[in-house]
Parts: C-alpha cells; structure tokens; sequence
C-alpha cells in the first residue's frame, strides 16, 4: 500500500506505530493522524480506478447471488438511478460488503452496514460462522442527537483516562492493563459502571495530557467532538459502547472461498479466523487487505462457467418482513448486546422469527438492507442463544464461565430440506 501511495504518519523517514488494546508493543501504522482507514481507501479506491481491467458501478447494491447447479455464477444488483434489477455474470463472485453494526440501536459503523453480504450467503446456503461474537467498542461518544462517533483507542494509547460519573478511574478494579485492556472487558466494565452510579455513560478524560497534544495528534476527533461541545483538552468526554465489528461472518478456508463453490468473501463479511472469539484493533487490515489479496489469487485461476446466461434472469419480486427496522435495531441492542441472557435470546429469537412476510415488486434499496438487517439480528439470537457460555466478547450472564468443549467455532448453515436454521459446533 506504501508503493501504491498510502501515506502514513512518519518522523522523518521512519514510520511511527501507536498501541492499542490487548497489545503489548506498538504496532499500528496510522496516518494523517487518526485518518488511517480513509488514507488506506483513498489510496485502494484510486489504484483501482487505474486499472483498464476494473470498472466501478455507484449507486448500485447487490441484493442476491445467481446461482446454477450448486454454484455461484453471478450477481443481481438493484441500481438506485433507474430503480431497476441488473445481473452480473462472473466466474467467481467475492462478497466484500463490510460490517453489520447497524444491526444494533447503538454503533459507531455508517449507515450501510447492514449485513448484506452475510445475509444474501445465508440465504443461498452457504456457511455462517462464529456469527455471536460481535465487538462493541468501548469509547463512543455518548451526545444527545449526534451519531455515536468513535473516540479511537489510540486514545486510551496515548494516556487517555476512564472515569465514572464520580470522577473515579475504575479499570483497576476489572483488569491489571486498566484502560488498555481487551475491547470486551472494557466495554463490560462501563456497562457496570454506568449500571452502579445509574447514569447513562461514562467519561474519557484526556485533560491531563500536554496542551495542544490532543489537538496535533487527533485532529479529527477533536475538531468532531468541538462541533458537539466537548473540547477534549478541557473536558472530559461522555462515552458508552457501541457494536463495532463482526467477528463471526461467511465461513472461508484460507485463500477466501465461502463453503458455495465459486463464492468467496473478505473483510469483516468473511470469518476467516483471524479473530477468535475476540478481536485485537486494528487487526481488521490483517482480514481485509491480507485475505482479500489471497482470495483474489485464487479467483484468478477459476475457469468459466460456460453456461447460458440469458436463463437466469432473476425474479424483481422479493418477500420482506413486516417488522420495523427501528424494532429491530431495540430487540437486538437489548437482547443480544454485551450482557445476555438465555431468556433474553430466547425471546429475541422467537419474537424475529415468528415476523410474517409480505412481497412486493417495487422494493427500495431500504427495504433490502431492512430484510437484511432482520435476518443477521435473527443470525445472532439464534447463534447467541446455543452457545451457553461465555468466550472472548460473546458474554452470557447465566453462563459466566468458558467450557473447553465449547472452545469451537458456531456454523450456522439453512436446512435444504426445511429451511429452517441448524447450528454445530466443529
């Protein structure tokens, strides 16, 4: 990525790395400060731009695969500027459409991350894996009427404090690394907080570091958090968790391919097993840019499908269901947030799955991702709900404690037969 452009933050010629949670060294390349991810995109998006082979369609979303004989052989895609359905042939079809965090009520993800390639897998049968284990951040900014922006972890790196609404730093009384400690623990440890004191959030006090440091080091956050009213360098800023990233998704072997011949995923759709039950930051460039090269290694070697195209025009009418995104959104920060519960998940699962569905012929590209947000809520009740335990950031109050027999990975697949969900643990 250096070679292709990427500009990342240097001292001279040398390359400067922060630390975050759970690392015990500096390892993170950053750039621009805390603009790491839009450097990296800038520079992905123009080198592909470049390329005589590679064109980019806008405003356009791949609702479902096509599929023949057992194999993908392509894509249907609604196109927002003529409110049409396109079809796509390919030799092989790579879903790389991010996270899920819109899922839930409370996320520090944009708004188009809803599921769709998990979701339209799922559907065509292919294997889901790991799908409980969702992270939520820790550290996002808890402001009446503003979206839940993320407060980097590099943050807490550089020396950032945590406090309750006493003003008291309380980590030390959840883990010996304090305010650097695992994304879950941190997280359950304000969620205990703010239960304790009855107040909604927590604080991430950075007041005391050298004047102007916050500001050189962190320009994008600073200037976000003034626009809301908190200058860091002066006040602390109130903070809650938020679902962050998906560490379960598309179940891939190490070159990408999906369980579907000729499908394969990257990025934070695929579960390639890089996380656990947990994630480190920032290992979502190991995921993403890693895995995404090798699974493109390996689509280059398929052969065409040979097949007659034109056959497998697919259908514009679609079944919805009926409940509301907003109702959704609750169930699941409720019922399948950082502290579950078997009773909990259970009604979470029930009340999903009992939805009625209607169909309809002039679908907007919301109410695919809506069909697709109710499907990957349903996904983790269900996944949530069989693993009766707690592991990494899957977190069951009535099943505190880790079972070595459970220490397997969750597949979610749907019955040919039935279609009805099954689960296993391998």
């Amino acid at each position: 990525m250096i070679e292709w452009g990427t500009a990342f933050d240097r001292q001279g010629s040398k390359l400067l790395f922060s630390r975050e949670g759970a690392h015990s060294r500096n390892r993170i390349l950053h750039a621009h400060g805390d603009s790491t991810g839009r450097e990296i995109a800038r520079t992905l998006r123009h080198h592909a731009s470049s390329l005589a082979n590679v064109s980019l369609q806008s405003f356009a979303a791949v609702t479902d695969l096509l599929l023949h004989d057992g194999e993908v052989v392509g894509v249907a895609a609604f196109d927002e500027t003529t409110r049409s359905v396109v079809v796509v042939q390919a030799r092989g079809v790579l879903l790389a459409t991010g996270g899920l965090g819109r899922v839930f009520e409370n996320t520090t993800n944009p708004d188009v991350a809803t599921g769709d390639g998990v979701a339209m897998a799922y559907r065509n049968g292919a294997a889901i894996a790991d799908i409980e284990f969702i992270q939520f951040h820790p550290t996002a900014l808890f402001v009446p009427n503003a979206p839940r922006f993320l407060l980097s972890e590099a943050l807490r790196g550089e020396g950032a404090y945590l406090r309750n609404a006493a003003g008291e730093r309380f980590m030390d009384r959840y883990h010996p690394l304090k305010e650097l400690a695992p994304r879950d623990v941190v997280a359950r440890s304000i969620v205990i907080e703010c239960r304790a004191t009855g107040e909604p959030n927590a604080f991430l006090d950075l007041t005391h570091l050298a004047k102007g440091f916050v500001r050189e080091r962190f320009p994008r956050i600073y200037e976000t958090c003034l626009l809301y009213g908190i200058d860091l360098e002066k006040v602390p800023a109130p903070v809650r968790p938020a679902a962050h990233y998906a560490m379960g998704g598309i179940r891939t072997d190490l070159d990408g391919r999906a369980s579907l011949p000729r499908l394969f995923a990257a990025g934070e759709a695929a579960c390639t097993g890089v996380h656990g039950a947990n994630r480190l930051a920032s290992n979502s460039l190991l995921e993403g840019v890693v895995y995404g090269a090798r699974a493109g290694r390996t689509m280059r070697e398929l052969q065409p499908t040979g097949i007659d195209f034109g056959r497998l025009a697919p259908s514009i009418t679609h079944r919805f269901p009926v409940m509301p995104e907003r109702d959704i959104r609750s169930v699941a920060w409720n019922s399948c947030g950082i502290l579950r519960s078997g009773p909990e998940l259970n009604a979470a699962f029930t009340m999903l799955r009992s939805r009625e569905r209607i169909t309809m012929s002039d679908a907007t590209r919301a109410d695919f991702e809506q069909r697709n947000i109710h499907l990957i809520a349903l996904l983790i009740s269900f996944a949530a709900l069989a693993r009766e335990e707690s592991r990494g950031a899957h977190y069951r109050i009535d099943f505190p404690n880790k079972l070595p027999e459970l220490a397997r990975h969750s597949i979610v697949t749907r019955s040919p037969s039935t279609g009805e969900l099954e689960i296993r643990f391998a």
